[in-house]
């Protein structure tokens, strides 16, 4: 591995600061999730300490979906503030030499400072995958699908899952965090099945708590095999508090794909909206 200092250093002087989007992916399998922890290997960690080796200054990141322990992403995005005079566009380049195989920015790019990877996002798409056959999932797939010991009902599955669309509160399929709500506008679950036999759940929501997207998973599983009717996630949606009867779904099955950002002209109004705190339909 190149070090970073037998090369020039990317210049830092003047003080300004410029905005910079980051979109990068990661196999999860290593890291015990994005968010920093004590004497873990995490996605942020990493990240955070090959710019800081790059800047030779204390770098901080702001990132769209923070993923748990085991979860991939092809799509994530963060932002991070650089000197102004800094080659943004040969960063990714630069990070390369530094950073694991495991995590990879693809693009760096320069965005208005209303720009906030969490708060202007407008919804996150994910997609988990699941193989019935009997032999399992494909070897070369192993580590991004979960293998499931029985047959799968695509046609059980979809049903139940489009019984779950809209603004609910998802606490029964959430970790509750202090201070933290469990209102959600779920705006696509669907599941597809490949000329492979894998099954693909594609899920997309405007923000997700923790462990929603395995906990429905999991549900779903539930009715695809036949150990649920079609109707019981979504009964599940008049809980009060998180459902025992819910099996979370293993994580290295769950990939975060995509995150959608409104207009320039629009970041700062989106942020404003995403900060206030979401109150239950009446």
């Amino acid at each position: 591995m190149t070090s970073v200092h037998n090369e020039p250093a990317i210049p830092t002087g003047g003080g300004g600061l410029v905005r910079v989007r980051l979109d990068l992916g990661y196999d999860g399998t290593e890291f015990s999730g994005w968010a920093r922890q004590p004497n873990r290997r995490t996605v942020c960690g990493v990240l955070e300490d090959a710019l800081s080796q790059v800047f030779r200054r204390p770098l901080t990141l702001t990132v769209a979906g923070r993923t748990d322990a085991g979860v991939h992403a092809s799509g994530q995005v963060a932002h991070v503030d650089l000197p102004v005079e800094s080659d943004v566009d040969g960063l990714p380049k630069r990070l390369s030499r530094i950073l694991p195989a495991d995590v990879r920015v693809f693009r760096a790019t320069r965005v208005p400072e209303e720009f906030d990877a969490r708060f202007s996002a407008l919804r996150r798409h994910y997609e988990y995958r699941v193989a019935d056959a009997p032999f399992g999932a494909d070897p070369l797939r192993r580590l991004d699908t979960i293998s499931w010991p029985r047959p799968l009902s695509l046609a059980a599955m979809a049903e139940a899952s489009r019984l779950l669309l809209g603004e609910h509160d998802f606490c029964a399929f959430c970790k509750r965090r202090e201070g933290a709500t469990t209102i959600r506008e779920l705006q696509r679950l669907e599941w597809t099945r490949g000329e492979d036999g894998v099954l693909t759940a594609a899920v997309s929501a405007d923000a997700f708590c923790h462990s929603m997207v395995r906990s429905l998973v999991g549900a779903l599983l539930a009715v695809g095999e036949g150990r649920k009717p079609a109707d019981w996630p979504a009964s599940l949606l008049r809980s009060t508090e998180r459902s025992s009867s819910v099996t979370v779904a293993p994580p290295h099955g769950l990939t975060l794909v995509r995150v959608d950002y409104p207009a320039d002209q629009d970041l700062a109004a989106r942020a404003a909206i995403t900060r206030n705190v979401r109150v239950s339909a009446s």
